[in-house]
This record gives C-alpha cells, sequence and structure tokens, in this order.
C-alpha cells in the first residue's frame, strides 16, 4: 500500500491532552498542497496554561462560543484525511510530532474511537537527524526552516505552521531521494 503524508500542526491549551485542551488543528497534504484543512475546537478541558495561551492567542471564551464541538472536529478531520487518501495510508508528519501527536491521537480515541492515522506518526526532526547524521541539539525549527526557505518563525496559527512544515517536508524528502541532505 502506498503512503499519504499530511502535515499536521496543533494549537493547545496546555502541554498535556490529560489536563489541557486541544483548540486549533491544521492540516495539509503533503503531495497537494492546495488540500487544507482548518478547524477550532470548543474546548473539553476548563485548565489552561498562561503561556501557552499566550502563544498562539486563541480565546477560551471565544471557542467555547465559536469552536465546534470535539467530536463534530474529529469526525470532519477523519473525513478529510481518508477522503483524500484514496486507498493510501496515512502518515502523520510533524515538527516535534511527539507533541502533535499525542493530542490528535488522544482526541480521536476519546471522541471517534479510531485513529485514520492508525499507531504511529512521522517526526520531522529525528527523519532529518537520521539522513543528515546531525546531533539533536543542533537541529531546531529555525534550523530546518532556514534550510528550507520557509518563514523564520512559526507563526501558531495551526494552518500555517502546517504548511509550513510540509514545505520543508517535501523537500527533505526530495533530498533524502537524491542522497543530498549531508549535515
Amino acid at each position: 500500500m502506498s503512503t499519504f503524508y499530511v502535515s499536521v500542526d496543533v494549537e493547545t491549551a496546555g502541554p498535556s491532552p490529560d489536563r489541557f485542551a486541544m483548540l486549533s488543528i491544521g492540516a495539509v497534504a503533503v503531495d497537494s498542497m492546495a488540500d487544507t484543512f482548518y478547524i477550532e475546537l470548543q474546548p473539553d478541558r476548563p485548565d489552561h496554561d498562561p503561556q501557552a495561551m499566550s502563544v498562539h492567542g486563541l480565546s477560551l471564551e471565544r471557542l467555547a462560543r465559536e469552536g465546534l464541538p470535539p467530536s463534530n472536529a474529529m469526525q470532519q478531520f477523519e473525513e478529510w484525511v481518508l477522503g483524500l487518501a484514496r486507498g493510501r495510508k496515512p502518515v502523520f508528519v510533524a515538527y516535534n510530532a511527539p507533541f502533535d501527536w499525542m493530542f490528535v491521537n488522544v482526541y480521536f480515541h476519546r471522541y471517534l474511537g479510531r485513529n485514520p492515522f492508525g499507531h504511529g506518526a512521522l517526526d520531522m526532526k529525528a527523519l532529518y537527524m537520521g539522513i543528515s547524521v546531525t546531533e539533536w541539539p543542533a537541529i531546531g525549527h529555525g534550523d530546518l526552516a532556514r534550510r528550507y526557505s520557509v518563514r523564520p518563525k512559526l507563526t501558531h496559527n495551526a494552518l500555517d505552521d502546517a504548511m509550513d512544515q510540509a514545505l520543508m517536508f517535501r523537500a527533505m524528502l526530495d533530498q533524502a531521494k537524491q542522497g543530498a541532505l549531508g549535515g
């Protein structure tokens, strides 16, 4: 079965899905940058970390009124992913995938009882480390953004950041196929 890569970014109310809400999801089909997904969710947990909230600027009060219930949001996200996959295996891709993945995975299982991505995610930093033989501390988001000519700083809009990640990932794959990554 061939694969279908989806660049995903989330914004949250804090560092862990057991206590904090996922507030927005942005996703981009890596093979077709015109295929995008963005949704804002109603908070399902009251806790929030002031530092996390200051990063993205989303309002819990506004999202409580205007965001989608998480079950509807996750259903729409699943339908978008599977609709574009067309028989291919969807692969979740992110920079710092462990963070984004834990929220998306928990929410899919909490609200739908399943995850269309299965049981794993592809972390761009780990991929870059492996193919470039670069040490972990030397691979920051800014380093990759400069290397691949995308915005040097995250906007913390989930769709913008997912698009930048998709551009970096595509370039990374192209270079890996040419054997030209070298650190």
